[in-house]
């Protein structure tokens, strides 16, 4: 059984002319790093994201959970709904996410691989095709790929889109930016799953198949992560 009472670091990262909280998993010879990016709605205690990077963290790669919104943008969005969609706004986040990690001491040298959920997942096939030298590896639960438009041709990060079989509609999305996608893919339907994959054991079906997916593409290099101090 994973515990998913994860020794975590709380960062704050600077991204996108704003700071942004985080949590970092650091596990002892980490072969990679995980960024986690959600939409609206969800933060970096979100029982499911953190679920998942339990069972990664056990798979020996770090985590970092963090909030791409600021708690001022998340109250104006929980009331108009706009900045979830931003996707140009979220992007330059997780772009300035992937900069931090590969200048800090804990983190630099790692490959790095985004987890990406509902609108965070465009913003995370944008960042990839921005740095494609340091993303190795996306994988989207649940998410608005096709929210990524121009940018898709242009991701060379093997990407993995997961959907839930009774999530019909995003279904027909992922399916419409699987075409556009012209890197390594695959898309996984978890039968019976619904958008949030709330039914037993289709959670951990994702952290599966986002475990074997980040192992595959996210090769450890010769520096292994250090131990934070």
């Amino acid at each position: 059984m994973v515990d998913e009472r994860m020794e975590n670091t709380p960062v704050r990262v600077p991204a996108g002319g704003v700071m942004l909280d985080g949590d970092l998993g650091n596990p002892a010879g980490a072969r990679g790093v995980v960024v986690f990016a959600h939409g609206s709605g969800s933060s970096r205690f979100s029982r499911r994201n953190r679920h998942v990077a339990s069972i990664l963290q056990a798979r020996g790669l770090a985590t970092l959970l963090v909030d791409l919104l600021t708690v001022e943008e998340e109250a104006v969005d929980l009331r108009t709904a706009e900045v979830r969609f931003d996707i140009d706004l979220l992007a330059r986040r997780v772009v300035g996410i992937v900069d931090w990690l590969g200048g800090e001491t804990v983190t630099a040298g790692l490959g790095i691989g985004i987890f990406g959920a509902s609108t965070g997942a465009a913003a995370a096939l944008v960042a990839a095709a921005e740095r494609p030298e340091a993303v190795k590896a996306v994988v989207s639960r649940g998410g608005r790929p096709d929210l990524a438009g121009g940018a898709l041709p242009q991701v060379k990060a093997p990407t993995l889109l997961i959907v839930g079989g009774a999530d019909t509609l995003v279904i027909d999305l992922n399916q419409q930016a699987f075409e556009d996608l012209r890197c390594e893919r695959q898309i996984v339907i978890v039968p019976r799953a619904t958008h949030l994959f709330e039914e037993p054991g289709a959670l951990d079906q994702v952290a599966d198949l986002a475990g074997h997916w980040f192992e595959a593409h996210m090769a450890p290099g010769e520096r292994r992560m250090a131990r934070a101090s």
